[in-house]
């Protein structure tokens, strides 16, 4: 019943952001083209290329907030010094009557080059910068002598002034849009969210069948998607947050970081969901046998959400208050547990315990102190000159010359190209290109077919707009407000995107916004076509310089994050100290997200002449890999959890962990050794190539002899049933856990500190548990990837990796 009262809200939800971001973007374009259509002559004048002015309301308008609005009216700032001043210098000693197509696409090319080139530079400030250099040269050399080398680029500066000074009106009117309200709605929205998904999961755990808690899981599946875009929306606000503070001080009170509180959330919910993933049978045996911690475990859920509820409210510098000796009672029932369960079959609820123990901990108010900031003592030998300093100071890393000169010559041939095709419309061709740079490596084919697309639909809307109110320019700019709100869902949707939408909005504007410019329909053919060759000429120079294929660099990603999660494996320990532990997990996390975009990359590129991507398998990979990133954290997390509580502990509790660390050894002996070689298999480029590198060698093994270099730990087929040895590395595991609480005897505390100890040690074991299950469905996904890129050949891993051993 709630889920089918959430849909209509979310609907509702959708159609206000919708219609808020067209009424904006509707507005802020009104003001433009009353400005440029109808202001004195004196400011049209100055105002000499209004189609530029809507192009840079676009880049900030777009789903902006105030803050975003003040953000980018200084980064338009920065821009025009960064890009019109330069121009001004090169106009005033080259002299525009003297340019030509060449020297124009070269001037073109070497000040994009410049602007590209830092790292530190704002993207927004960036694009509008690339935009202002396209107009300024392509421009300048299209009306020649007739061109000011000063007064050119000061009427470039005050087109770009007008369209960002109309956004900030825009988000000023009828009312400011503020970041803080969005974050706000958006954090009340996750509270809900995560208190539902709460509730949802402690049904499921005390359900009393497996198809009721089934369901129970599947709803709060489905609010995961949505609790994910609130935090990214979050995330985005909290940008735009900083730059509001400054005109509006009495707000500053509300300026907190709302959606720090509720993040924590989201690592303990998935958790419980992998817990329950993992129960074999309901109803559970603890809850059928416990009635106490069946009940305790409701009470507690209780607990958690209303405090929950309490940070919804958000009351600015209210910090979130829970009655201690509330927050003592709830945890009262986990005190029943004094003993670790003897078989991996009642981890999972152990688990979903320690993750509600998690979650409270998290909640508990913490008092703040604080810390004196220490100064860096200055070492001598940074007293010298450095150029490499100056270099990085100023964002610039060799890192980013190759993308910055591949950018360069893109932009250069669209200005070449497009000229060489029609001197009037030549700078069409390079400004499309020019306020669509992307720093990160984007989907080539996909995007420029969106771009081609939206340009395409924009423009015959333009032109269906100025044929039915030729007459009327009024009608024409209201006719425009259905057109935002149609954009606005484009830039929603996976087949448009951002990229899609905004060049539909573009394409529109710069027809139904204008006079005085000839036949539409001319207008919109040339203005298509110069797109086109932009477009084009941006592919071309992509495949020229970026010969590597999504599809290869996914795989090259796999073998990386495989070999990460091998070091992360192998740096798990009981012991104290291990600080690249967390450096390790931090770096796996990085990779894994960087595969998971490489693989959406992949999933949209043509495949051409080349073998087709198996997005399924990489899917099934990617989600094992990210289930053993969250099961490494939640292992890190129950190994700080046995460090504190043993610092209350005298030396018969250290000893026992010697045992305890000697079953982790074993654990990462084996599944670090067989992630470290499905590592291996996944860098090889073909299994017959593996071959001649051995004959080109000289090199031989026999397996038959015994001679192999490296063991077998490979399964021979799913269904054969070799767990046995990890199956005995757990059970000694657990073993030796309740040893270690046994010893524990005649302190303060005594019941409280077992159950802790109990609680993550469970949980460790059942992250040696699941983290087993992952890694074998890792070599399944393995045998089946070398299996599609080798369709003619017998695929035996243990065969591959002594291959690969006998070379190494």
């Amino acid at each position: 019943m709630r889920s089918a009262h959430q849909q209509p809200n979310r609907a509702r939800a959708l159609w206000r952001n919708v219609l808020s971001s067209a009424f904006r973007t509707a507005l802020a374009c009104s003001i433009i083209g009353i400005a440029t259509l109808y202001g004195p002559a004196s400011f049209q004048n100055q105002v000499a290329f209004p189609a530029f002015s809507y192009v840079s309301a676009i880049l900030v308008v777009t789903d902006a907030t105030l803050g975003d609005t003040i953000h980018g009216f200084w980064l338009a700032i920065y821009a025009s010094v960064q890009s019109l001043g330069p121009a001004m210098l090169s106009l005033w000693l080259i002299g525009p009557a003297k340019l030509s197509n060449g020297t124009t696409a070269l001037a073109v090319a070497l000040a994009g080059m410049i602007v590209v080139l830092p790292e530190s530079t704002h993207m927004v400030a960036k694009r509008i910068a690339l935009g202002q250099i396209v107009i300024v040269y392509v421009i300048g050399f299209i009306n020649g002598g007739q061109t000011h080398p000063i007064m050119h680029p000061v009427h470039v500066a005050a087109s770009t002034a007008v369209g960002v000074l109309a956004c900030v009106f825009a988000l000023l009117l009828p009312y400011p849009r503020l970041a803080c309200c969005e974050a706000k709605k958006s954090c009340k929205l996750l509270a809900e969210n995560g208190s539902e998904r709460l509730k949802l999961f402690v049904k499921a755990l005390c359900a009393e069948e497996k198809p009721a808690a089934s369901g129970f899981i599947s709803q709060a599946k489905l609010l995961n998607a949505a609790a994910n875009k609130l935090h990214e929306s979050i995330k985005r606000f909290q940008g735009s947050m900083e730059w509001e503070k400054l005109p509006f001080k009495f707000l500053r009170p509300y300026y907190m970081n709302s959606g720090e509180k509720l993040r924590e959330i989201e690592m303990a919910l998935r958790g419980m969901e992998i817990a329950l993933e993992s129960v074999p049978s309901f109803p559970e045996k603890l809850m059928v046998d416990g009635g106490e911690l069946k009940d305790g475990l409701l009470g507690m859920e209780d607990h958690i959400s209303l405090t929950i509820k309490q940070a919804k409210s958000f009351i600015p510098g209210d910090p979130i208050t829970v009655p201690e000796s509330n927050a003592e009672d709830v945890m009262k029932f986990l005190q029943t547990l004094q003993a670790a369960p003897e078989t991996h079959q009642g981890l999972p609820t152990f688990f979903f315990l320690f993750c509600m123990n998690l979650l409270h901990s998290e909640w508990l108010p913490k008092p703040t102190t604080k810390t004196p900031v220490k100064s860096e003592p200055i070492s001598s030998d940074k007293n010298g000159f450095s150029f490499k300093e100056v270099w990085s100071g100023c964002g610039l890393k060799s890192s980013r010359i190759k993308p910055a000169f591949k950018f360069s010559l893109s932009l250069g041939f669209s200005a070449l190209f497009g000229l060489m095709y029609s001197k009037p419309n030549g700078f069409w061709s390079a400004l499309p290109v020019a306020i669509s740079f992307a720093a990160a490596r984007e989907a080539t084919f996909k995007v420029a077919n969106i771009k081609a697309q939206g340009t395409v639909l924009g423009t015959v809307y333009g032109v269906i707009g100025c044929f039915l109110f030729e007459r009327f320019l009024p009608i024409r700019f209201f006719s425009l407000l259905p057109w935002f709100i149609f954009t606005s869902f484009l830039r929603q949707s996976k087949m448009y995107g951002q990229a899609g939408g905004i060049s539909a909005v573009i394409g529109a504007v710069l027809i139904l916004g204008r006079k005085n410019f000839g036949p539409p329909s001319d207008f919109a053919i040339a203005r298509i076509i110069e797109t086109f060759i932009g477009l084009s000429c941006s592919i071309g120079v992509e495949l020229l310089f970026q010969p590597k294929r999504a599809s290869t660099l996914a795989k090259i990603e796999l073998s990386k994050s495989l070999e990460i999660l091998h070091e992360c494996i192998s740096s798990m320990s009981l012991e104290p100290g291990e600080a690249s532990h967390a450096e390790n997990q931090k770096n796996l996390k990085s990779h894994v997200s960087q595969l998971g975009k490489f693989i959406g990359e992949a999933e949209v590129e043509p495949n051409f002449w080349f073998l087709p991507f198996h997005s399924a398998c990489y899917g099934k990979l990617l989600g094992s890999l990210s289930k053993v990133v969250d099961l490494l954290l939640f292992g890190a997390h129950a190994i700080g959890f046995l460090e504190r509580e043993s610092q209350k502990l005298d030396t018969s509790w250290k000893a026992s962990v010697n045992k305890l660390d000697g079953d982790l050894k074993l654990f990462k002996e084996s599944i670090g050794s067989l992630i470290k070689y499905l590592g291996q298999i996944t860098s090889i480029k073909s299994i017959p190539g593996l071959d001649k590198e051995l004959e080109k060698s000289n090199i031989s093994y026999d397996l038959e002899k015994g001679k192999s270099p490296c063991p077998n730990i490979f399964r021979v087929s799913d269904s054969d049933d070799d767990e046995d040895e990890m199956d005995n590395i757990l059970l000694s595991f657990l073993l030796h856990s309740n040893e270690a609480v046994d010893v524990i005897q005649g302190i303060e505390g005594e019941k409280e500190i077992k159950s802790q100890m109990v609680l993550s040690l469970s949980a460790l074991g059942f992250c040696m548990k699941t983290l087993t299950t992952e890694t074998r469905k890792i070599e399944q996904g393995v045998r089946e990837l070398v299996q599609w890129e080798n369709p003619s050949s017998h695929v035996n891993l243990y065969e591959i990796s002594c291959k690969i051993s006998a070379l190494s």
